[in-house]
């Protein structure tokens, strides 16, 4: 999300009236009813997070240790301890 000057944007009549709500400061305007993204939607991080945890699960079923996990991907005994409990849940 980039900023975007509102002097550059709005008609000066509407800038006056939000100067005179806040003045100076960063707004946020948030999207449309119905036009949110869910987190990682325009990125793709939550497949990819999806796909490595399903991974994890899958080598913990075939046997690797949770040690062994932890170095394959670079994470805490406990977040992969948190992977494959999330994962018994659903």
């Amino acid at each position: 999300m980039g900023y975007i000057n509102a002097g550059e944007l709005l008609p000066p009549a509407l800038l006056r009236e939000v100067q005179r709500h806040v003045d100076g400061a960063y707004l946020y305007v948030p999207r449309k009813y119905g036009e949110k993204r869910t987190w990682g939607g325009k990125t793709g991080i939550r497949g990819a997070l999806l796909a490595s945890n399903r991974g994890i699960v899958a080598k913990r079923r075939a046997g690797c240790t949770v040690a062994d996990l932890s170095a394959a991907y670079f994470l805490s005994d406990k977040t992969i301890a948190k992977i494959i409990a999330l994962a018994k849940r659903a």
